[in-house]
């Protein structure tokens, strides 16, 4: 009758004193111990007090020391550097609207098998003419919520603010030269209403940009409004900010880019070492399990690629959770097999956010993608990647050799 998880928590509990324990753990507080005091953002002085009678390690040496002024605008009570190994996959030949020739992708990851995989991915587009790829759209989502006193007041409000545009527009553009409010969709639940504002945000990532413009935005609604909300929040978690949502499915939020590259068979076999046949069977099976598990899209491994080159690049890593959402398509084509992927949350940028830092700077640059004029380019390259890491990983699962690479090359090696 109940679960074999429960029984087994019970079983630990009944264990000689475990239940005493946890009890006195529960009933008597722990000491809080002295909170380390940190100045505003980041210095060598607040950071080398922290250290004072610890052991740093290899996160804070001298050099660390005197660099953590560089530091200074994108994190707060830093204490030193974590380095993670990069690694390059490529050349990967891109032929987008935005990007176009081969380039070296930056990935920082502590999973061996992962760069491996994705040059081989690489190589195997590369060779067959280089992936096609397109910026689709692009839109980054922030849905503040305001709520009323009934549905009568949530539709007032509603169709006061369609009259609102110009008053709209000048309260977004006092807060940014870079962002522009695209379009506002108004959901209506009961006495809540979200607005959907849509912005395109230039070269940035835009997650702080939209977030100013809406807040301008609802201050002025709050302020003129003819029926006054009981609340308001600059974000009602209606966005799907960094987090996998059907309405960044369906309607992205970031930018949404498709990419797709034709494999003569030959290479099918030589450099993937398979089958059409066999990695159009494979294909049916992931599809089945992706419907009958319920996820949001129907991919291989997305988040594999994306969370190494946000990492490398200075990306906002949680972003991860929304930009991995997609599609991977596969079908034969005459003389070899079709690839395609769509990812329609892509939130990347090549100014702004962690992308001037030292070592993201200088991974963007290794692509020619650091600056303005660059970010469309970076999102095209970006679902390349991924397809790369879709046609090697499919590949390496219908041939049969998935585990023998992750042994050689995550255990064996070691």
């Amino acid at each position: 009758m109940f679960s074999t998880r429960l029984i087994h928590l019970l079983t630990k509990l009944g264990k000689g004193d475990a239940a005493e324990r946890l009890r006195r753990r529960i009933a008597e507080p722990a000491d809080a111990g002295q909170r380390p005091r940190f100045g505003r953002g980041a210095s060598a002085e607040s950071s080398s007090r922290f250290w004072e009678g610890r052991d740093p390690g290899a996160l804070c040496g001298a050099a660390t020391l005197a660099a953590i002024p560089h530091y200074a605008a994108n994190i707060e009570n830093m204490i030193g550097l974590a380095q993670l190994p990069v690694g390059v996959a490529g050349p990967l030949l891109v032929r987008g609207l935005h990007a176009s020739g081969e380039y070296l992708v930056p990935l920082a990851t502590t999973e061996a098998a992962l760069v491996a995989s994705y040059a081989r991915g690489c190589h195997v587009i590369t060779r067959a003419g280089g992936a096609v790829a397109a910026l689709v759209s692009e839109g980054v989502l922030r849905s503040p919520a305001f709520v009323f006193a009934d549905i009568l007041e949530a539709g007032q409000f509603v169709a006061w603010v369609a009259s609102q545009e110009s008053a709209i527009r000048a309260a977004v553009a006092a807060t940014t030269r870079h962002g522009v409010l695209e379009e506002i969709e108004p959901t209506i639940d009961n006495d809540t209403v979200f607005l959907a504002c849509r912005y395109t945000t230039g070269d940035a990532s835009g997650q702080n940009m939209v977030t100013l413009a809406t807040d301008a935005i609802c201050r002025h609604l709050v302020a003129h409004a003819p029926v006054a909300p009981k609340h308001w929040f600059v974000e009602g978690n209606f966005s799907g900010d960094k987090k996998a949502s059907h309405l960044g499915l369906i309607t992205g939020r970031g930018r949404k880019v498709s990419a797709s590259v034709t494999i003569p068979e030959a290479l099918v076999a030589s450099l993937l070492q398979t089958s059409s046949e066999q990695m159009l069977a494979y294909a049916r099976v992931a599809a089945l399990g992706a419907q009958l598990s319920g996820q949001l899209g129907a991919q291989g491994h997305f988040a594999n690629g994306l969370a190494a080159l946000y990492i490398a690049t200075g990306q906002d890593a949680a972003c991860v959770a929304e930009s991995a959402m997609g599609f991977t398509r596969m079908e034969p084509r005459e003389g070899g097999l079709y690839m395609a992927v769509t990812l329609p949350n892509l939130m990347v940028g090549t100014v702004g956010g962690g992308t001037g830092l030292p070592t993201p700077r200088a991974a963007l640059d290794l692509m020619g993608l650091h600056g303005a004029g660059k970010a469309n380019a970076l999102a095209e390259v970006a679902a390349c990647l991924c397809l790369a890491g879709e046609i090697s990983i499919m590949a390496a699962i219908a041939a049969g050799h998935f585990t023998r690479a992750h042994g050689k090359l995550a255990r064996e090696r070691a």
